[in-house]
C-alpha cells in the first residue's frame, strides 16, 4: 500500500514544473541554488519533465479506483463492527440485569424461608413454610440454570 502512495507521489512530483536553477561559483567552489548568485555565475536550462506515459497513467486511476474500493470495504466493514460491537454490549447488560433480578429473587426467597422457620412449629404454618421452602429451592435451580457464574 506505501508503494503505491509513494508511486503516486512520484507521478505528482514529476509532472511539476521545476524552477530556475543557478550554479555559483565562488573561487574554486561550485554550488547550486534556487535564487541568484552574489558573485559569478550562470543560469541552467532545466528541461521541461517529460508528459506521463499514457499507460502509467491508466494503470495509476486503476489503482486509485483499487484503493478508494478498498477504503470503502474498511470503511463498511468498520461499521458494522461497530454496530455488532453496541448490540453484544446492549445483550450483555440485558443479561446482566436478568440475573441481577435472578439473583435478588432467589435472595427474597430465602429471606421468606428463613422468617417461616423461625414463625415456630404450628401445623398451619408448616405448609406455608413448605412452600417458601419449595419457592426457594426453585429460585436457586432458576439462577444456576440461567446464570451458571
Amino acid at each position: 500500500m506505501r508503494i503505491l502512495f509513494l508511486f503516486i507521489a512520484c507521478v505528482l512530483c514529476q509532472a511539476a514544473s521545476a524552477g530556475t536553477i543557478y550554479k555559483c561559483r565562488d573561487g574554486e567552489r561550485v554550488s547550486y541554488s534556487d535564487q541568484p548568485c552574489a558573485g559569478a555565475g550562470s543560469t541552467l536550462a532545466v528541461p521541461d519533465a517529460p508528459p506521463p506515459d499514457p499507460a502509467t497513467q491508466e494503470r495509476l486511476e486503476r489503482q486509485r479506483a483499487t484503493v478508494l474500493q478498498l477504503e470503502k470495504g474498511r470503511l463498511t466493514q468498520a461499521t458494522r463492527d461497530e454496530r455488532e460491537f453496541e448490540r453484544a454490549q446492549r445483550t450483555s447488560l440485558a443479561e446482566r440485569k436478568r440475573c441481577d433480578r435472578l439473583r435478588l429473587q432467589r435472595q427474597w426467597a430465602d429471606e421468606d424461608l428463613a422468617r417461616q422457620r423461625l414463625a415456630g412449629n404450628d401445623p398451619a404454618r408448616a405448609a406455608a413454610g413448605e412452600a417458601a421452602r419449595l419457592k426457594a429451592r426453585r429460585q436457586a435451580d432458576t439462577l444456576a440454570l440461567e446464570c451458571p457464574a
